[in-house]
């Protein structure tokens, strides 16, 4: 089994507890996304000056970049209470009906993931969100009987890393939908300086610097690191943490100054090691690195593709001229030859072809 990753999207039950802890509690702390931050501010506080509950919201965009926090933030801000919930838990539509009848007034009810809802909860949620009622079917058959339920207003919060699968009827219902970004690493100093007072370290410009440049974008990847950073200062006997001690500790947790850590880093080097830089399958390159196929398209890829590390192409996937330099290899004449570069489909418009996701030819 592989090794745990710093950078991966799993938590243990005391890094949620902790994490929970450095989550702001209103707009006015949440640090980043200036542009949803600003429209859901308006759109809250209309609903506050009108007496009214919110209108349904929609967060979309990359695990770890502040959803289910601002889901909280929308709830405090509204002085409403909140529940949670999931699309995978939702797998009937009488588990929706569950959660809905007994929702209260004003009440928030926030479902992460929510393209993973079941097709028939889904259907229901259509009239809940738009008419304040649901129709529970009683009996089978010639003998079924709709019973009508009327339902107090409520805001319902969607969260979703895939908005793409949602489909047109249910994101259409929602009144305010927000697309989270990857942060910059001047936005990713100031989480971290707002993580490092609540945990009482000392770190300096320069470790905060050094923290957030390793954090791929994302502020729970950077929260996660500047308590291993902390461990490390403090097993260590360092006080105060600089640029040099924050390096070292990341260095032995083998996260590299672009942020790839140890899978990231073995897909790059198969790919130019084994397979001259590519083209190659994904399931080839999965076990080449001792992966399943789903890791390493859902774990290591997207950040890989994102930094132009990697590229994916109707054939398999290829290194990127960046990966040759960053891990130290001369890139070889021809890698890049015109007859590499029709990999990339001309006539398709589109360098994903839908059947590119796992080519088997190699």
């Amino acid at each position: 089994m592989a090794e745990p990753s710093l950078v991966a999207a799993g938590e243990e039950p005391e890094e949620r507890v902790i994490e929970a802890a450095l989550r702001p509690k209103n707009l006015h702390d949440f640090v980043g996304q200036h542009r949803v931050r600003k429209q859901l501010s308006l759109v809250l506080q209309a609903s506050r000056m009108r007496g009214r509950s919110a209108d349904h919201v929609l967060f979309s965009g990359p695990p770890g970049l502040g959803k289910t926090t601002l889901a909280m933030i929308v709830a405090s801000e509204m002085n409403a209470p909140l529940r949670i919930s999931s699309g995978p838990a939702i797998q009937h539509a009488g588990d929706l009906a569950a959660i809905l009848s007994s929702l209260s007034e004003g009440e928030v009810l926030f479902l992460d993931e929510i393209h993973r809802m079941s097709r028939p909860a889904e259907e229901m949620l259509y009239m809940a969100m738009e008419d304040f009622r649901v129709d529970i079917v009683v009996g089978k058959g010639a003998g079924a009987t709709a019973i009508p339920l009327e339902l107090p207003p409520f805001t319902l919060v969607g969260a979703t890393t895939r908005a793409g699968l949602l489909p047109g009827p249910l994101r259409d219902r929602f009144g305010f939908t927000g697309h989270l970004e990857f942060y910059s690493v001047p936005e990713l100093e100031l989480v971290l300086r707002r993580s490092a007072g609540l945990l009482d370290l000392k770190v300096n410009s320069a470790g905060f610097s050094e923290i957030a440049g390793r954090s791929r974008g994302t502020p729970r990847i950077a929260n996660r690191l500047l308590r291993r950073v902390r461990d490390w200062a403090l097993v260590h006997g360092i006080e105060q943490i600089d640029s040099r001690a924050a390096s070292e500790a990341l260095d032995m947790y083998e996260v590299d100054k672009k942020g790839l850590d140890r899978l990231d880093r073995s897909v790059l080097e198969a790919l130019i090691t084994k397979f001259g830089g590519g083209p190659v399958g994904l399931s080839t390159l999965a076990i080449a690195v001792g992966e399943e196929t789903e890791t390493v398209e859902t774990v290591a890829e997207p950040f890989l593709v994102r930094e132009g590390l990697l590229g994916r192409t109707p054939r398999g996937r290829i290194a990127m001229a960046p990966a040759w330099t960053h891990l130290g290899y001369a890139i070889p004449s021809g890698v890049f030859a015109q007859e590499q570069l029709d990999l990339f489909d001309p006539e398709s418009g589109s360098v994903e072809a839908p059947g590119d996701w796992a080519p088997e030819s190699q």
